[in-house]
């Protein structure tokens, strides 16, 4: 079960609004006139990736109980009990009232834990107010504006101590039943995608491993011209399990000074798009020649399209000095794509079908890092401890604070880390985040994404 958060105010205080912004829709009524909220309405909640159920309450109203606005104060009350946390909204253009000073001391009395909230916080006319609503002794206010979406994002920075570690049992569980669920359920066929020079031996490594001469192959360079597909089951030769393949034989890639002729620059074209098909793409190198430019041009095209990536070197049954050449193809990977370091590298022979297996079992592994989705507990707890590591560094004396980080989608993995003067932020140090989440948690060499953002200051009128 989600974590709930209450939120309470006055009338008219936009906790509706409010709402509306953390669920994402517009289910709660909002209108100038006090008093449009009566009963309880209940939503699922998001904020920057941490979900939880957000509840609007009816405005807080000092009169008898036994009226109206009194019963719908009562429920106010009620409503309290069994949350996480409350949300005390106040309207920072107003200025604090008796009202908002009798809720706070009846919040501070409770035991549940209150984040206070300067709503309408947008221009200089809030700035008195936020500075007067420390009076309430709630602890520091947090200004947004609920109708704008200006500000919400930091109530995550107030909110992850408070709920964060029943956000993460929820979805612990909600996973653990998801896998319940889906544990008969048969996995989708593994997109792989053959790519690289002409003549690497792509489509001889395809008809290798579906056991035919289903491709047709020869020593003429550029003999495939379209994209084939060609679905297919593997056999684990450890467990005997068979796992469905959709193979992608492509177009041979040359530098593209030399693609002068129409149909070979359809051809490329045609792979390119098969590689944004593709989850996980197999550049095979030819042994006889070692690795090109060329090789690393298309390697990194591949990871920029965000797809995970193995390179494998080819016709190893005819290589010289196999070693030598192993790691020496190993050291400049590691130089050529410092992006994505440890690209996993495997030596086979579409001839004799060397090494072919491991190759294939890496993929299914690879796709799986490619999927992978952190739960935000987990990755703030990595995220706290890299800076305690090393914190971010002070440009002319200015501190750069990064406040939490979250992940927004998967295939391939991207996150977004919120802070404060991120656009003073070596590239050096983005490096050092992105290294962390693949060695820390487990995304190992797929490309990862990190975007910075950083949330809207009310107070800064710089471009007023």
């Amino acid at each position: 079960m989600l974590p709930q958060v209450i939120i309470i105010g006055r009338p008219n205080v936009g906790k509706s609004t409010l709402f509306n912004r953390l669920v994402g829709k517009k289910i709660a009524l909002v209108d100038d006139q006090p008093g449009v909220t009566r009963d309880r309405r209940m939503g699922e909640a998001e904020l920057a990736g941490m979900r939880f159920t957000a509840v609007d309450t009816a405005g807080w109203e000092d009169d008898d109980p036994e009226s109206l606005p009194g019963r719908m104060r009562k429920q106010t009350e009620i409503s309290l009990e069994g949350a996480d946390a409350a949300l005390f909204v106040i309207d920072s253009r107003s200025g604090l009232t008796p009202l908002d000073e009798e809720i706070g001391r009846w919040l501070r009395q409770q035991d549940v834990p209150v984040i206070l909230v300067a709503n309408k916080a947008e221009g200089r006319a809030s700035e008195a107010g936020i500075l007067e609503a420390y009076s309430l002794g709630l602890g520091e206010p947090v200004p947004v504006s609920a109708e704008h979406g200006e500000g919400v994002a930091d109530l995550f920075g107030a909110l992850w101590p408070v709920i964060g570690d029943k956000v993460e049992a929820a979805e612990a569980a909600e996973e653990a039943a998801k896998l319940e669920a889906d544990e008969d359920a048969p996995l989708g066929p593994l997109k792989l995608a053959i790519v690289g020079r002409p003549n690497a031996g792509k489509s001889t490594l395809i008809n290798q491993l579906l056991g035919e001469d289903r491709m047709l192959t020869g020593p003429e360079a550029g003999i495939t011209r379209d994209s084939i597909s060609v679905d297919w089951q593997w056999t684990d030769p450890k467990t005997g399990e068979k796992r469905d393949i959709q193979l992608i034989d492509t177009a041979g890639m040359r530098k593209r000074a030399k693609v002068v002729d129409k149909l070979e620059k359809l051809s490329v074209a045609d792979g390119l798009r098969a590689v944004d098909f593709a989850e996980v793409v197999v550049l095979l190198l030819d042994a006889t020649k070692g690795l090109e430019h060329q090789d690393l041009k298309i390697a990194d095209k591949v990871l920029q399209e965000g797809r995970a990536l193995i390179i494998a070197i080819n016709k190893w049954d005819v290589a010289e000095d196999q070693s030598k050449l192993f790691n020496g193809i190993k050291h400049a990977l590691d130089e050529g794509l410092a992006q994505v370091r440890g690209v996993p590298l495997f030596a086979v022979s579409a001839k004799t079908g060397k090494g072919l297996d491991a190759m294939i079992q890496s993929a299914f592994e690879i796709r799986e890092s490619w999927s992978k989705r952190v739960p935000t507990a987990a990755l703030n707890r990595w995220f706290d401890d890299a800076l305690a590591a090393n914190p971010p560094p002070a440009p002319k004396g200015r501190r750069i604070k990064l406040r939490y980080i979250t992940q927004v989608g998967t295939r391939p993995p991207r996150f977004v880390v919120f802070g404060t003067r991120l656009d003073a932020l070596p590239t050096s140090y983005e490096r050092y985040l992105v290294n962390g989440i693949r060695r820390e948690l487990g995304f190992d060499a797929v490309p990862v994404r990190v975007t910075l953002k950083s949330p809207k200051n009310p107070f800064d009128h710089s471009k007023d």
